[in-house]
């Protein structure tokens, strides 16, 4: 599974004159959809696909639709502008174009940040070890893994397997300068943007929000991206990364005043960003920092307006990061929205509780396996810290909670 894109060709069914069965189509169909590098048709909507540029992730979302994913940052948004150089990186070894925004960071910092691909076999076999080292830490694990995870099917957290699609990358290593000069690139960064042109508000709308929008439209009709405008030049896809939307450095106050001014400047941008994305050959991801933000009815209504919502809860600063159940881990990963395209619910993940890590080398999403032991060697402290936990997790990814103080197993 990987990212879907819409705006793309969409497969083409033949005139009953001009085929032998029902299930026929059009080849040049087929030929206009492989043209488009690092993309593939999708089976079940003839939509392109699209990695994040991480495997396991894109096994947990599925299908992504044309509106803007976002990411609600962690506490201090490490791992959350990982996902955001992952996402540029796989732009980059696909020869796609990427629009960079940023108010705090600028872009050309962004990119020669950004982790150095796998493209060789023999790093490819190193990472693979690492992960496999981290995975047999504790030789007794698969005798004391509890029934629940053992039927399963395993994540591509790792490229001990190859994958046909994607990409994985070493976050150790920064990605070459000629690799970065190989593709096209835009930037925004809003400091300079504000300093070339005089305070403007249009549609109820703050100045940066505005200047961001117009960027982003005139790169689309400009450089080709405009899918309801056909062209003779080669079809590519546009990856744009929008850093800290919604914070102060926005010119935005959510993130400082349970009532702020301007409630519906953020939401705004989403709703004109989505209409752009819908009719372009172009895919966003947003990092939001969403535990900044008071009011829940703007997160809501984020939340609406995106096609992904992914929240990373990090373990730095709290109790769980010297907590013995969660020591394999770095953090949680809790999915409040995947994609759907093309019909009225989306497709529904059979993961519910996952987990993130961070090694030397790799990032990974995993299943979260708490150890099933409540013998009389685990305390009680942690007997309840691993019912509250499991009650948290349930309700974090779309279940209802029950609200009891005990395992219901």
């Amino acid at each position: 599974k990987a990212l879907i894109l819409p705006g793309g060709p969409r497969l083409l069914s033949a005139r009953p004159a001009e085929m032998a069965t029902s299930f026929q189509r059009r080849a040049a169909a087929g030929s206009r959809l492989a043209a488009v590098p690092g993309t593939r048709p999708s089976l079940r909507h003839g939509q392109l696909l699209l990695s994040c540029g991480l495997p396991s992730l894109d096994s947990v979302l599925g299908w992504w639709g044309a509106g803007p994913g976002t990411l609600p940052e962690d506490k201090y948004g490490l791992y959350s502008n990982l996902l955001l150089k992952y996402f540029l990186a796989e732009g980059i070894v696909c020869g796609h174009e990427l629009f960079v925004a940023s108010a705090k960071e600028h872009p050309d910092s962004i990119l020669k940040e950004l982790p150095a691909p796998l493209l060789d076999d023999t790093h490819r076999s190193e990472l693979a070890e690492e992960a496999t080292a981290a995975k047999s830490e504790d030789p007794q694990d698969s005798m004391k893994i509890a029934w629940r995870y053992q039927n399963l099917p395993k994540m591509e957290a790792s490229p001990t397997t190859s994958t046909k699609f994607g990409h994985y990358y070493d976050i150790s290593k920064t990605m070459s300068p000629e690799l970065l000069q190989s593709i096209k690139w835009h930037s925004f960064y809003l400091p300079e943007e504000l300093s070339f042109q005089p305070e403007m508000k249009k549609c109820n709308m703050n100045s940066a929000y505005t200047r961001l929008l117009q960027s982003i439209q005139r790169i689309i009709c400009q450089e080709g991206f405009d899918g309801s405008d056909s062209q003779k030049k080669q079809k590519n896809i546009l990856r744009i990364g929008i850093q800290s939307l919604g914070s102060m450095l926005w010119g935005d106050d959510i993130c400082s005043s349970d009532t702020p001014e301007d409630t519906h400047s953020l939401t705004k941008f989403l709703y004109v960003l989505r209409g752009l994305l819908r009719k372009s050959l172009s895919a966003c991801i947003i990092t939001v920092p969403a535990h900044l933000i008071q009011n829940k009815a703007i997160m809501e209504r984020v939340t609406n307006l995106s096609d992904m919502v992914v929240g990373l809860e990090s373990f730095i600063g709290s109790e769980r990061e010297t907590n013995p159940l969660y020591k394999d881990y770095h953090g949680l990963v809790h999915v409040h929205q995947i994609p759907r395209l093309n019909s009225l619910i989306c497709d529904v993940s059979d993961t519910k509780d996952l987990a993130f890590r961070l090694k030397r080398k790799l990032f990974t999403i995993e299943r979260l396996h708490l150890p099933p032991d409540l013998s009389d060697t685990v305390s009680r402290t942690s007997k309840q810290d691993l019912a509250e936990s499991a009650k948290l997790l349930s309700s974090g990814c779309g279940a209802m909670a029950i609200g009891k103080k005990h395992l219901d197993f």
